[in-house]
């Protein structure tokens, strides 16, 4: 029986003392969370409250891109005929002007092709005749129809020659209205056929091109555009006509606006992501074709509860915010922050604060209480 009363009297006291433990750590644990003020802290800090807002707040859409030139805006300039250059000015990045010289060509089959050109045009000037002699004959019946024909046969055949020369001629930048014996010449010029600048040049003096050599590059800036990956599931929030603004990494304070003009319909299988092309309302010469660049869209508002950003602190990577118990007592309580606009921060776990007075001004001040509080 004595061993039993012991037994009894020594559990209630372990009973006790875990009652005494769990009161301790829930008044800790309350005390470690709640800051006190007193009513003179309180006239210092000066703290204000409110409860969360409903606000429309746009959220921002960060990516990324690079600048683009459309295809019609590339040229590739070429010898179709082939030659060797004999000189030229351009350098990467000069400006040239439409219908300016950008280079000199020399080979002797342009004078080959001025020679067989004029001798075919004035073959055909003989043939004419020939044709119009003959013809006339025939049609009195001095000559048979098979003479008649093989004039008309050689006439028609050289006038076709002439043509096709002409046409190689304009492909060499030769006019043939304007060639005659006298201006037979081994060089030719090569004209800018666009207002730009070069971005390649592929030859030097002297060097002996092909056909399908690419001698220089040039780019039309007047439709330099943004092209832009935007992942799958932002696609839908964007629409043709947006405005976004774009920077570069080096000077992210200066501000391009952009508007949307096209968004690719076709996903790419790697990354899941499409091309928006976007138009610059003011092109900046500085912006070069190829360079990366960061934007940023504003896409669909909606509404949100908020608070100030003030009322936001962040605490070892962590945001909280302090709710008001009563007029002393301010409990610090973890948020979750989304879209800031306009000095309003969105909080997404907001309906669990709903109608509950917050802490606005002064929120910083709290937390640091509470800090010093848990580090004595």
């Amino acid at each position: 029986m004595k061993n039993i009363m012991l037994t009894l009297i020594g559990l209630l006291v372990l009973g006790c003392q875990s009652k005494k433990e769990a009161s301790t750590t829930d008044t800790q644990s309350i005390s470690e969370s709640v800051v006190n003020l007193s009513v003179a802290q309180l006239k210092n800090t000066a703290l204000s409250t409110q409860t969360l807002e409903k606000k429309s707040i746009s959220s921002i859409l960060k990516v990324n891109g690079q600048i683009d030139v459309p295809p019609q805006n590339m040229v590739s300039i070429s010898m179709p005929l082939g030659g060797y250059l004999k000189s030229t000015k351009l350098l990467p990045g000069m400006h040239i002007a439409k219908g300016e010289v950008i280079a000199t060509m020399e080979d002797q089959q342009y004078v080959q092709l001025q020679q067989e050109y004029l001798t075919t045009k004035s073959r055909l000037y003989f043939a004419e005749k020939e044709y119009d002699r003959q013809k006339e004959l025939n049609q009195s019946q001095a000559s048979s129809d098979k003479v008649f024909q093989l004039a008309d046969a050689d006439f028609k055949t050289l006038r076709i020659t002439l043509s096709a020369l002409g046409e190689k001629l304009k492909l060499i930048n030769l006019n043939p209205n304007t060639l005659s014996e006298k201006n037979i010449s081994k060089s030719v010029n090569i004209y800018a056929p666009i207002t730009g600048f070069v971005s390649k040049v592929n030859v030097n003096i002297g060097k002996y091109v092909n056909p399908a050599d690419v001698l220089f590059e040039l780019i039309n800036p007047t439709d330099i555009h943004l092209n832009l990956k935007i992942f799958e599931k932002d696609i839908t929030k964007l629409a043709i006509g947006q405005k976004l603004v774009a920077y570069t990494n080096n000077q992210p304070e200066n501000k391009h606006k952009c508007e949307i003009i096209l968004i690719s319909k076709d996903l790419s299988i790697d990354e899941h992501s499409a091309d928006v092309h976007c138009h610059f309302e003011n092109y900046d010469k500085t912006l070069l074709p190829g360079m990366y660049m960061n934007a940023e869209i504003e896409v669909k508002s909606n509404d949100a509860l908020t608070l100030p950003e003030e009322a936001v602190v962040t605490y070892e990577g962590k945001e909280y915010v302090f709710v008001a118990l009563d007029k002393t007592n301010f409990k610090i309580t973890e948020v979750s922050t989304g879209t800031n606009e306009n000095g309003s921060v969105e909080i997404i776990n907001g309906q669990s604060l709903a109608n509950k007075n917050i802490v606005t001004k002064g929120a910083y001040t709290l937390l640091m209480k509470l800090k010093n509080k848990s580090d004595e």
